[in-house]
């Protein structure tokens, strides 16, 4: 066994002698020292039982970011003919860093690499749609044209037939001008009569600002936040009215363009590209579903913050739990009825209060018992800055899990959504 995989049961054994959930105890049969091994958030989400009912087959996921790596050989096989909206040389497989090939790896790896023991994707029988644009790696970037190519992105990305599009990207609101961002709310407004569901990261800048961003500000975009091993929000996740869900968001490992192939990193981006693949594992089941009954299965079985039943302005609606979603959907309620209403009032650009604050702003109400009940506070989106720092694994241990006396602070600090029911 590698001292990281006895490092992290020690630490789960004190974690819940405390009471703090971290997940299965028994995870998936692994050889020591693996990618595949250092991939926490998969055993969290309980990934090899959820395999067993859907991969995520038949649907594409769109994934707008600043360049893929496709010839990973994690992704070959995976990503379908994409499109370059970016205007930079080298086309869709030119790349300033690794992003969007981690986005894909984690929506839809293979783990084909290091001789099969690489990253997979939490939907691996799902396909990506690469769409480059600039987020800032590839040339300066204009928050004017920033907007600009996220919208004709999604808009191809419609006519091509994806079902969800990831954007774990966003640009601060108050660099953007009026009318660039009243058009991109008409695009994702009509992506969404459509029936697309655009998942976005809500940013990772709670402990400097907590600004808007956007696209994911925008009322037709589902805003996606991060917690960490120990089930709490993290500090850097942002918060708000707009965040929908939260998914794991450190130390999370997967596909990039490092010199070893694979690489750490935290934030929202992370987090945004789990729920996307949430919801592709429940469509592969559920085809004829529309994206309103998708997404109210994903808000109505996600874990609640501190096991209760209110809405939180940190964690949502809760931790993203796809497996109770494919095993306890319950009734998806209404195919034309959105939780993410058309009519809902964008955002200030203005900042909002810390993230760090144990109580949020607002309490709002949660869900309807019963799952066909949309929320009755909409959830909006919050964009984000990226996925942190990725950093190359060039080790056999992956740091990460924190001492028992820090988690102790962090759970004070911030709300926890990895106590049951989230781990069940």
């Amino acid at each position: 066994m590698s001292r990281w995989m006895r490092a992290r049961r020690a630490t789960a054994a004190a974690l819940l002698a405390m009471g703090v959930s971290v997940g299965p105890s028994a995870g998936p049969a692994i050889a020591d020292d693996t990618i595949r091994e250092k991939q926490w958030h998969l055993e969290t989400m309980h990934a090899t039982e959820m395999w067993k009912v859907s991969t995520g087959k038949g649907v594409t996921v769109a994934v707008i970011d600043g360049g893929f790596k496709l010839d990973h050989p994690d992704l070959v096989g995976q990503l379908l003919p994409g499109k370059d909206f970016s205007g930079s040389p080298g086309g869709v497989g030119s790349f300033g860093d690794g992003h969007g090939t981690e986005m894909s790896s984690l929506i839809a790896g293979t783990g084909k690499g290091a001789g099969g023991t690489g990253a997979v994707g939490l939907a691996p029988g799902a396909k990506i749609l690469p769409l480059k644009i600039n987020n800032g790696s590839v040339g300066a970037l204009d928050p004017g044209d920033f907007l600009r190519q996220v919208g004709d992105a999604v808009n191809y990305a419609v006519d091509q037939g994806a079902k969800v599009i990831n954007v774990s990207q966003g640009v601060t609101a108050i660099r953007t001008s009026p009318e660039d961002v009243a058009k991109l709310d008409g695009i994702l407004a009509t992506a969404r009569a459509k029936g697309v569901l655009v998942v976005a990261s809500v940013g990772n800048e709670a402990q400097s600002g907590n600004l808007l961003s956007y696209p994911g500000g925008l009322p037709n975009v589902v805003g996606v936040g991060a917690f960490d091993h120990n089930g709490s929000v993290t500090a850097e996740s942002e918060t708000g009215p707009h965040v929908a869900l939260v998914a794991p968001g450190v130390d999370i490992v997967a596909a990039c363009t490092s010199s070893t192939d694979y690489c750490k990193s935290h934030g929202t981006s992370d987090s945004a590209a789990l729920v996307s693949a949430s919801a592709a594992l429940v469509w592969s089941v559920h085809p004829d579903w529309s994206a309103n009954q998708i997404l109210r299965v994903l808000i109505n079985t996600a874990g609640r913050p501190n096991g209760g039943n209110a809405r939180t302005n940190d964690a949502g609606w809760g931790a993203v739990r796809p497996r109770i979603a494919l095993t306890d959907p319950g009734d998806p309620g209404s195919a034309n009825v959105s939780p993410l209403p058309a009519d809902a009032a964008t955002p200030s650009a203005a900042p909002s209060p810390s993230a760090s604050a144990s109580v949020p702003v607002s309490s709002s109400p949660s869900p309807s018992g019963a799952a066909a009940g949309a929320p009755t506070v909409q959830p909006k989106a919050e964009g984000s800055s990226g996925s942190g720092s990725a950093l190359p694994i060039v080790g056999g241990v992956v740091a990460g899990l924190a001492v028992v006396a820090g988690v102790v602070v962090v759970v004070v600090r911030r709300r926890r959504v990895g106590a049951p029911p989230y781990g069940r």
